[in-house]
């Protein structure tokens, strides 16, 4: 699964065209004084301006998995890297054979920069910007994982993540370059403590059988 295109809310499009154009070194792809779009390796990123109060959401990036230390000593140095441990701030999924770290950007939405070891996508250029491949993680908040889960799988002819057994309160959906992460309320985003909070969004995925289908993940806690 790939993710072509997604769409979020921002309480602040100003501030958010300075995050991306400034920490992340991201130039600005389109904007309006109601929207701004940034191309994320492969994916379009835009945010929509919005009234509701510090909407916020998880995203993953993928990056070459030979390029971890690299990427974190470049994005340490424009802003701040939260701890997964007392003693690390890389996580490390042992099933996924992956590992990670985790940022904030201005609007409070959490974001990873995440090397999987799976992929033969090894790079031999330094590391900036550039580097960052595709989104490959949203998160999405419901209140019933399960049927949450079952219907997008119904409806986007997609699949259970295979390297993630599934829960009444955490599902992960779709495969290595693309992940859907359900969650309940009750959770708290890791490696954080804040709560997963459910806010309105736009994806635009693609699978290698379907063309390019739209998910509308909505503002209640549903799909």
């Amino acid at each position: 699964m790939k993710f072509e295109a997604i769409e979020l809310l921002s309480n602040n499009i100003i501030e958010t065209e300075q995050f991306y154009n400034n920490i992340l070194d991201i130039k600005t792809n389109s904007k309006n004084e109601n929207e701004v779009s940034f191309l994320i390796g492969t994916t379009k990123v835009s945010f929509q301006k919005s009234a509701i109060e510090n909407p916020n959401y998880h995203l993953a990036f993928d990056i070459p998995n030979n390029k971890l230390e690299e990427a974190f000593k470049w994005l340490e140095q424009r802003t701040t890297i939260l701890p997964v441990t007392d003693d690390s701030q890389f996580s490390s999924f042992e099933a996924w054979n992956a590992k990670s770290f985790y940022f904030y950007d201005n609007n409070g939405n959490l974001l990873e920069l995440i090397c999987r070891f799976d992929a033969d996508n090894q790079s031999d250029a330094a590391f900036d910007s550039s580097s960052i491949l595709f989104v490959s993680e949203i998160g999405i908040v419901t209140s019933d994982v399960l049927t949450t889960a079952t219907g997008l799988i119904s409806q986007y002819g997609l699949e259970y993540y295979a390297k993630q057994p599934k829960t009444e309160n955490f599902a992960v959906i779709g495969d290595e370059t693309g992940l859907l992460i359900l969650v309940t309320p009750d959770r708290n985003w890791f490696p954080t403590a804040k709560k997963a909070q459910a806010f309105e969004a736009r994806v635009q995925l693609s699978t290698a059988d379907r063309a390019q289908q739209e998910l509308h993940i909505k503002n209640q806690l549903d799909k």
